[in-house]
């Protein structure tokens, strides 16, 4: 598998409790009026924000993604799905897609509405991670790995498989 793995430089020292602008957004929850308020649920954790499709070759990543948020939630992690079709790959309703995630993969960990993740309708949190780290997803899947201060520290492409070594060895150097 090819990786695509972005490493950034530290950003100055910043408290963790405090948010980036990007996360001071709120987005309502998969098939959900639900609400989630970024920035006051995620603040300090190291993440992983991820596009996804239900109908994507790369949709069975659900799986692992899931595997990875059960072995690393305990210690101040989370993975956060943002449904897209602009790879048109998530067709039909948001109904279908939260079938797709949470009774099909048996996904616990949060999905946000069905956004665009590029173009000009680009949600806050992906305008962002693509600014900053230089990558714009082209594909499904596309993983950003957040620290706890709210900065991208790698990128890894649709091919690379969550629970590949690169990945894990990200994630696990983010929560030092």
């Amino acid at each position: 598998m090819v990786a695509v793995i972005l490493a950034i430089p530290e950003a100055k020292a910043e408290k963790p409790a405090e948010c980036k602008g990007w996360m001071n957004h709120s987005f309502n929850k998969l098939n959900s009026t639900d609400s989630v308020q970024l920035c006051e649920q995620f603040a300090g954790q190291v993440l992983v924000v991820v596009n996804t499709a239900s109908q994507c070759g790369f949709t069975p990543q659900f799986e692992q993604l899931e595997a990875v948020y059960q072995q690393y939630k305990d210690q101040g992690f989370s993975v956060i799905g943002f449904p897209s079709n602009d790879f048109n790959q998530d067709r039909g309703s948001e109904e279908n897609t939260a079938k797709v995630c949470y009774l099909d993969y048996g996904v616990t960990f949060p999905m946000m509405e069905r956004t665009s993740v590029i173009g000009e309708k680009v949600n806050p949190v992906f305008q962002h991670l693509s600014k900053q780290s230089g990558l714009s997803p082209n594909w499904n899947f596309y993983k950003y790995i957040i620290n706890r201060k709210g900065d991208v520290v790698a990128v890894f492409s649709s091919q690379t498989n969550p629970t590949e070594p690169a990945m894990l060895g990200a994630i696990e150097k983010a929560l030092q």
